[in-house]
């Protein structure tokens, strides 16, 4: 990390300790780990307290009304419009997905990810983006997705159906190997495609691209 860079704050709300204690020996130098929560109603003062920038947060959680993660954003989202919500859960069912990305949680990644791999979703939810674990990004787009097509502007239409297809996988955060397994093309297509997407949204990055379909719940 550059020294005029200022390390990503956080605050990690699992329940178990020995994960929350996992989990911070895994983060990486770019990232400090503010607090701990076991609870809702702890993760709620404990987000209140130390104002970070992204709360990493299991899906189930003692206390409260039930609510669980979704419960702690409800508590949190109108004092702190600057703290984005990342779920990390064991939990890959599409019920858990879809309410906690509906409560506001910006992005959804499942508990058998890397140190490395979590870290670098961290940053990436801080500037803006939505992270899925790509298996999970389809609860998402059955979700929203059907009426927010529906309703976008003209952009789409310069694509093609093979280009929002992989416009699509790309957003959600697959890998140009992976778009090519799962649409059976060549890696080469898939960055031909992916330069025509971009060249025609007048996006420069697979970032912005990621921004760009979140707005629009495409994801």
């Amino acid at each position: 990390m550059n020294e005029s860079q200022q390390p990503i704050t956080v605050v990690v709300v699992d329940d178990h300790a020995i994960f929350r204690s996992g989990l911070r020996a895994d983060l990486d130098s770019r990232i400090t780990v503010l607090a701990e929560a076991a609870g809702v109603a702890e993760a709620i003062a404990a987000i209140q307290e130390h104002r970070p920038q992204v709360v990493l947060l299991d899906v189930h959680l003692p206390g409260g009304s039930g609510g669980g993660g979704a419960e702690v954003i409800a508590g949190c989202t109108a004092l702190l419009a600057g703290t984005q919500f990342l779920a990390l859960s064991v939990s890959d069912a599409a019920e858990d997905v879809v309410t906690v990305i509906r409560a506001g949680a910006r992005g959804y990644v499942t508990k058998t990810i890397s140190g490395a791999e979590i870290s670098d979703a961290v940053l990436r939810v801080a500037t803006g983006d939505a992270v899925f674990s790509p298996r999970l990004a389809g609860f998402v787009l059955d979700a929203f997705g059907t009426a927010a097509v529906a309703s976008v502007d003209s952009e789409l239409d310069r694509l093609s159906a093979r280009e929002l297809e992989v416009m699509r996988l790309i957003a959600r955060g697959y890998s140009y190997k992976e778009v090519a397994k799962e649409l059976f093309i060549s890696i080469k297509t898939v960055e031909t495609h992916v330069s025509a997407v971009l060249r025609k949204l007048q996006l420069s990055s697979r970032h912005e691209l990621t921004r760009w379909a979140a707005e629009r719940r495409l994801l």
